[in-house]
């Protein structure tokens, strides 16, 4: 059976093109700068430290200096250590920041939709919303716009996000970038170890991860969708070794964790993943922020 390939990049030049990128799309609405939203996890940590990177190679050469913003914006569901290791991107990076916590913001909803109170799923979500609310309205009094901390397997990959939430942002930096690239390239930049291997998580319900959530983490994803991308089928993709071996050993680690496992075969997770592909298809009909072109290559 065909071998499913994943992407290899050299770091530095990848770094370059998307801090190009960054600049090429605030200098083109004549903005100050971009703000994002710091969750202390290593998408957003990433995506700041690009940003920043790309920011001082174009204030070293021209009269007007571009800036980044970093907004932390925790609710009482964030563990303090969440806004610590924020707090510490930022002062590492030299940028600017603020830390707001949203939970009366969010308690406020209650008085027009009650009714999101009732599911930890739809309070996720408006938590989420908020967030974006938060952040559209600095970036726009600040003349600055918003920069996503998606990366391409939650964003382009399963459409993991919340619409007009996290995913309402201006540009994706990273929005070409599978999570496997991302920690690369926070390794690259050098990132603590902690942030980058921190389990990932939307930060939206008490308790939540998004192996958890998923039950199946971004590895498996990459696999699927470059595999789909490549031409294999769903069938094909399920009797693939490359999947097999590495879904299987997930399954076992749910069960480990988590006392059972969200799925019972391989044929099960495929079809999931490909599942949510299609929903992220959809999504990007409605929201589509750009990111940009950069080099990847494949090898067998």
């Amino acid at each position: 059976m065909k071998r499913i390939k994943l992407a290899q990049m050299d770091c530095e030049t990848v770094a370059n093109q998307i801090g190009e990128f960054v600049v090429e799309a605030v200098s083109g609405v004549a903005a100050t700068g971009c703000v994002v939203g710091l969750s202390g996890g290593v998408d957003s940590s990433t995506t700041a430290a690009l940003v920043q990177r790309g920011f001082k190679f174009y204030n070293a050469e021209n009269p007007t200096s571009l800036e980044l913003v970093g907004y932390i914006l925790p609710s009482k569901i964030n563990h303090p250590d969440d806004i610590k290791d924020a707090e510490t991107v930022a002062k590492i990076l030299g940028i600017r920041y603020e830390v707001h916590n949203i939970e009366s913001l969010v308690d406020a909803y209650q008085l027009t939709n009650a009714e999101a109170f009732s599911t930890k799923f739809d309070k996720g979500n408006l938590i989420s919303r908020v967030r974006a609310n938060v952040l559209s309205t600095k970036a726009a009094t600040e003349k600055k716009i918003i920069s996503g901390t998606g990366n391409h397997d939650e964003d382009f990959g399963i459409g993991y996000y919340t619409l007009f939430g996290d995913g309402a942002v201006h540009i994706s930096p990273m929005g070409s970038l599978s999570k496997r690239l991302v920690r690369q390239m926070a390794a690259y930049l050098g990132l603590d170890q902690r942030i980058i291997n921190r389990e990932p998580t939307a930060g939206l319900e008490p308790g939540q991860s998004d192996f958890k959530d998923l039950g199946y983490d971004y590895d498996v994803v990459e696999l699927v969708i470059e595999g789909l991308v490549q031409g294999l089928s769903a069938a094909e993709l399920a009797g693939s070794e490359q999947v097999l071996r590495l879904v299987e050993r997930q399954m076992q680690t749910c069960q480990n964790v988590f006392g059972e496992t969200k799925f019972q075969t391989v044929e099960q997770v495929v079809d999931d993943i490909l599942k949510r592909h299609r929903m992220a298809k959809n999504k990007m009909k409605i929201v589509h922020p750009p990111s940009p072109k950069i080099t990847l290559h494949y090898t067998d």
